[in-house]
């Protein structure tokens, strides 16, 4: 299994919301510029308060690169965090989720899971071979999740079994299988009843326009609530023309709540209603 380097805590810095780094650097800065020398110097020694009141330079000086390189990480987790939010909303192929290497693949997924709603947490215990990549948590659970960025390769049982055993050495509560292809039958049947979702390339990328603005704005129209209009005495549907553009009016149905209304035939272009 491959493993990356350990991450210093500038880069797990980084890789938390910006504003963790935001609020480190101002806690930061107070505590060793006021914190430190101010416990110093209630120390009973005489030596304790002589090193606070020499070392009180050297304290201010600590805590104004501690407070620059906190807020540099804050930068750089706002800087990625918005590259990640545009290059997930590109993503409009299969072609276009396999650009780029491995990485980015995990990057990719994990902002569509953050889209849903899911704290994301990028774990450096996976890599381009296999292992955790992600830990999902959501209402109190806790998924594992492995990214397979192989664009011609099934993902095999081997990987599954291999996730349902981290499941429970983690004593998390489920599995995600991400991958571009698709799962081998055997694995699709060892996963069957256990709590690992196994999602394909088709899967995956019908997640992402969901979570993606234009998926959005569609679903929000297609929710749209439309009152009943009245139909006039002795008229009928075919009668009644559009008042904004003049054109037929029929009978549709609210998808959301099955109600009938009559709309412009001429709808999505114009969205007149009697």
């Amino acid at each position: 299994m491959g493993r990356r380097t350990k991450r210093s805590a500038f880069d797990a810095l980084a890789t938390m919301p910006w504003p963790a780094g935001f609020l480190a650097g101002i806690i930061g800065f107070i505590l060793v510029h006021y914190g430190i020398p101010w416990f110093l110097s209630h120390q009973g020694g005489m030596l304790a308060q002589g090193f606070a009141k020499q070392s009180s330079p050297v304290f201010a000086t600590l805590a104004w690169m501690l407070f620059g390189i906190c807020w540099i990480a804050a930068l750089a987790s706002f800087l990625n965090a918005r590259r990640r939010r545009r290059f997930l909303d590109t993503r409009t192929t299969l072609e276009s989720l396999a650009t780029g290497g491995w990485r980015q693949f995990e990057q990719l997924v994990g902002e569509a899971f953050r889209r849903q709603g899911h704290a994301v947490e990028e774990t450096g215990m996976g890599g381009p071979d296999g292992g955790i990549d992600l830990i999902l948590r959501k209402d109190g659970q806790r998924t594992l999740v492995q990214c397979k960025q192989w664009k011609r390769q099934q993902v095999g049982v081997s990987v599954v079994r291999e996730m349902a055993g981290l499941l429970a050495h983690h004593q998390a509560q489920a599995v995600k299988i991400v991958c571009l292809g698709t799962f081998t039958l055997d694995a699709e049947a060892f996963a069957r009843g256990k709590p690992i979702e196994l999602i394909g390339g088709e899967q995956l990328l019908a997640m992402i326009k969901k979570v993606t603005p234009t998926g959005i704005s569609a679903a929000s129209n297609s929710q749209r609530v439309e009152p009943m209009p009245p139909i006039s005495a002795g008229s009928t549907p075919e009668a009644l023309a559009c008042p904004r553009c003049g054109g037929a009016l029929v009978r549709r149905i609210n998808r959301r709540t099955g109600q009938g209304f009559l709309g412009c035939s001429r709808f999505p272009k114009c969205r007149g209603t009697d």
